[in-house]
């Protein structure tokens, strides 16, 4: 028994157990529902071992969507502790394990894949590619990410969640303050994840600096595209730092070693710096791509081309460089000298400017258009005086000694989810609704899908606008109770009412993909919204070589010019066409890297060595492997684009 006390709950509790049991049968149902249905065989071949590019993308958007409502769960927790005064649903370890896991999940596991994800399958499209530069890395970045989330939600039922905050600032990660193993899992799972994350970036880059289309040169690029190259130069240049940071935490946990201690040389705010010198370029990470969506979206459903294309991009550029100098911004209150604060209140204030501009850019495009209302384009124009609020109370924030008073309160809290709700959340969700015919073949319903977004925009801001109010009032972030004197309970009452309209509006999503999958028609078109770029000059559904000919490009909207001004988008004839072929080596070193990592969790030393040798046996194998790819047939092609085109 002593051997199985290790793996324990430190703080179980009847929604601990209720957990175990849930994880259980889930589990159980997905295995006997697979054999039942004999979809073993047909897993491991399209799915499993897939190394294309719009696979891997949708496996990315589906654990996404799964880790939405995972952290979901988590936000409606704490908004029904907070709901009342002096509530005794949550004691305060349990509450501080669930703001924990709910910004580690919906930042790094739902936004993060949902915008790769969208990468992946709509970047190469757009830029008249077959395929990633390194389609095995690729499937590699995906398994990477998806065992270290998994690594990280087993803790919940399996030794304990992490409890030091998001941030996971020492000495509250320490073995002092933290003795149970969840700040191992955050420190290996993170890890393991940000590995596959890195790999992206610099996958990514290559595919678009070197496989783009004849003539698109970098300034015909579609914005989307451009905000993609951007967002992974920040990737490649802040997830090292993160690696390192992490590294020495796991080093300071497991060994002994004392960098982030307050003795022997170690320092604490060691760690805040380079957790914000990656974690601030982190939130531009997110928000470039969405960005870039909202640039498609709005271009498209306005009629009109994008409104000051150059601008936007060199826009797009400052704001990348200027986020990798604001980090300190972070921890105005933690002792920096006023020269220091006053640096970085400026740097914080100036990024303000690109991202303003922006929005006119937005707003002139919009200007004079034929808007068009799809589910899409309210999403993006929802957006723009939401995220403008999050933007000014952010510049508020910036302002060094008003921070003093804003730092740990709940306006903070608000500030960042008016920043990153309509910033990321609702640009994933119109461009999850925007591409969604391009994946699936059909289009999900309109009707169903404006149901959800009233919903959730209206709830969104029930949910988060009082917490301004509280918090400049002096409610205290990260306190699982208060008391009735303070007054905060009604406000505190109706946040928890616009968290469960949102949870309503999320139901809501999952309900449309059910009904249009059951209902809606596959008889669409091509181009079902009368797009502008690349990815829907292809076939609905996209063949696996997605262009039979290369397309040549003479502008920033070649699709567009192609039906509006008969441009020849596709010259020359059907050639043979190299593919790569599947692998299961991404797969199978990835379950390794979960167990090495579930052992270094738990200190099991030998477990790990053996699995380490399994990670480098894998590469191993990839480095003497002879596989060159395989080719498709010129009439293989023709009688896939023949059925392609009957089919319409």
């Amino acid at each position: 028994m002593d051997y199985f006390d290790r793996f324990a709950v430190p703080h179980p509790s009847p929604a601990i157990y209720a957990s175990m049991v849930a994880i259980g049968l889930t589990m159980l149902a997905v295995v006997v529902g697979i054999t039942y249905f004999k979809k073993w065989g047909y897993l491991w071949r399209e799915w499993l071992t897939t190394v294309d590019h719009k696979r891997i993308g949708i496996m990315y958007i589906l654990s996404a969507l799964l880790m939405l409502f995972r952290g979901g769960a988590d936000a409606i927790m704490m908004r029904a502790q907070t709901a009342i005064p002096d509530n005794g649903l949550l004691d305060g370890q349990h509450y501080n394990e669930i703001f924990t896991t709910h910004g580690v999940v919906m930042i790094l596991f739902m936004a993060m894949p949902f915008i790769i994800g969208l990468m992946n399958i709509v970047t190469p499209l757009q830029i008249g590619a077959r395929d990633v530069a390194f389609p095995r890395l690729n499937a590699v970045s995906f398994w990477l990410f998806f065992m270290g989330a998994m690594l990280f939600n087993i803790s919940f039922v399996v030794g304990g969640s992490p409890d030091a905050g998001w941030t996971s600032y020492f000495p509250l990660a320490s073995n002092d303050f933290s003795e149970s193993v969840g700040s191992n899992y955050y420190a290996i799972a993170i890890q393991i994840a940000g590995i596959g994350t890195l790999l992206t970036g610099i996958n990514f880059i290559v595919t678009i600096l070197k496989m783009r289309a004849p003539g698109m040169n970098l300034m015909k690029m579609p914005m989307f595209t451009w905000s993609i190259l951007i967002t992974n130069f920040i990737i490649v240049f802040a997830f090292p730092v993160l690696t390192v940071a992490l590294a020495l935490m796991t080093m300071d946990r497991l060994f002994g070693t004392q960098f982030f201690t307050m003795a022997n040389g170690g320092s604490d705010m060691l760690w805040a710096n380079l957790f914000w010198v990656w974690g601030h370029p982190e939130v531009y990470i997110v928000i470039l791509p969405a960005f870039g969506i909202y640039s498609e979206i709005i271009s498209t459903f306005a009629r009109r081309n994008l409104y000051g294309y150059n601008s936007m991009v060199i826009s797009m550029v400052a704001i990348s460089t200027l986020s990798f100098i604001v980090w300190a911004h972070h921890f105005y209150t933690m002792g920096h000298g006023a020269m220091v604060n006053g640096i970085f209140s400026i740097t914080t204030m100036a990024i303000a400017v690109p991202t303003g501009v922006k929005i006119f850019n937005w707003l002139f495009t919009l200007w004079k258009g034929k808007i068009v209302f799809t589910v899409p384009m309210l999403y993006s124009l929802a957006f723009i005086p939401i995220f403008t609020l999050g933007g000014v109370t952010g510049v508020m924030l910036a302002m060094a000694s008003a921070d003093y008073q804003y730092h740990n309160t709940m306006f903070l809290v608000a500030h960042f989810h008016y920043v990153l709700i309509p910033g990321t959340v609702f640009a994933v969700l119109a461009g999850f609704t925007y591409w969604w015919p391009k994946m699936f073949g059909f289009m999900l319903s309109e009707k169903i899908g404006k149901w959800s977004f009233w919903f959730i925009t209206i709830s969104f801001n029930v949910t988060f606008f009082p917490m301004f109010i509280t918090g400049l009032d002096g409610q205290a972030r990260r306190m699982y109770t208060y008391s009735e004197s303070t007054g905060y309970g009604p406000l505190n009452m109706l946040s928890f009412v616009g968290a469960i309209g949102l949870a309503i509006g999320f139901a809501l999503i999952v309900y449309n993909i059910y009904w249009s999958t059951r209902y809606a028609s596959r008889n669409i078109s091509n181009d079902p919204w009368d797009a502008r770029s690349l990815e829907w000059a292809t076939h609905t559904p996209i063949p696996e070589y997605n262009f039979a000919i290369v397309p040549t490009v003479d502008s920033t909207e070649a699709f567009w010019d192609s039906k509006k001004k008969g441009f020849k988008l596709f010259g020359g004839k059907v050639e043979k066409i190299h593919m790569p072929n599947n692998s299961g080596v991404p797969f199978i070193m990835s379950c390794i890297f979960f167990v090495w990592g579930f052992a270094m969790v738990f200190s099991m030393w030998i477990i790990a060595i053996i699995a380490t040798l399994g990670i480098f046996a894998c590469m191993a194998h990839r480095s003497f492997e002879k596989d060159h790819g395989r080719y498709i047939s010129v009439e293989e092609i023709e009688e896939t684009e023949n059925k392609l085109r009957g089919a319409k």
